[in-house]
């Protein structure tokens, strides 16, 4: 698409995160997903061991990218796990610093995504995003989430006006997205960064149940990510 300004339209990567089921991830990738997300965090209600990951990451066709998500997991745990799923990406959700993540991800140079875990009262000042991104400045991007004490997302949203306007990053929006309210998110963000990618994991899920997905939620994301491309171009 192009724009009226003679610009083309950006087009909103979508991660979809947190599955353990064969059936929602084929849904996922029918509802045209571009990543999917698997938790190894144990004490997560949506975790997978390494194995399940590998084998549910087998039913991604090409170009349809597996991401592993860790929380203060070990260097030598972390490169076992991705050399099980070809392709992967490493998500770090935890207290891991820029030379942790790098060391993990050097032997095969895998690209990483580092989470910003934004206070719940974020004031735009409790949290320095800018020093962040700096801090991060490997990672292949930056994922928004707000603070959980339980780590690996929130499923809450936080105050996307507060995020500086000269992000010099790749961002991937997360935290309480869905179908009603991913249009804003996309509005607010996506020009104050490099590129923007939405992620989501609650908001498609079976009310109640997590890590089973919804296929009309999936869709009905997948729609509203493509509108809010469509009316509001960059």
């Amino acid at each position: 698409m192009i724009t009226p300004a003679g610009l083309p339209n950006r087009r909103t990567r979508i991660k979809m995160c947190g599955f353990t089921r064969e059936q929602d991830v084929d849904a996922a990738v029918a509802a045209g997903a571009d990543a999917i997300g698997f938790v190894l965090y144990e004490k997560s209600p949506r975790y997978v061991s390494a194995p399940r990951a590998a084998e549910l990451a087998q039913r991604l066709p090409p170009f349809v990218t597996p991401v592993l998500l860790f929380v203060n997991e070990s260097t030598t745990k972390i490169i076992a796990t991705c050399s099980m799923v070809t392709g992967a990406i490493a998500q770090f959700h935890g207290e891991e610093s820029s030379q942790e993540c790098q060391a993990a991800c050097t032997p095969g140079q895998r690209p990483w995504l580092r989470a910003a875990r934004i206070p719940g009262q974020w004031d735009g000042q409790n949290f320095d995003l800018l020093k962040f991104v700096q801090d991060y400045s490997r990672a292949q991007g930056i994922l928004l989430d707000a603070h959980s004490d339980a780590y690996g997302g929130s499923g809450q949203t936080f105050n996307w006006s507060l995020i500086p306007n000269n992000l010099n990053a790749h961002l991937i929006l997360s935290g309480g997205l869905n179908a009603t309210n991913v249009t804003d998110g996309i509005v607010w963000v996506r020009t104050r960064c490099q590129t923007l990618s939405v992620d989501v994991s609650s908001g498609i899920e079976v009310q109640g149940c997590k890590g089973i997905k919804d296929a009309e939620k999936m869709a009905q994301f997948v729609a509203a990510v493509r509108t809010a491309d469509q009316q509001h171009p960059v």
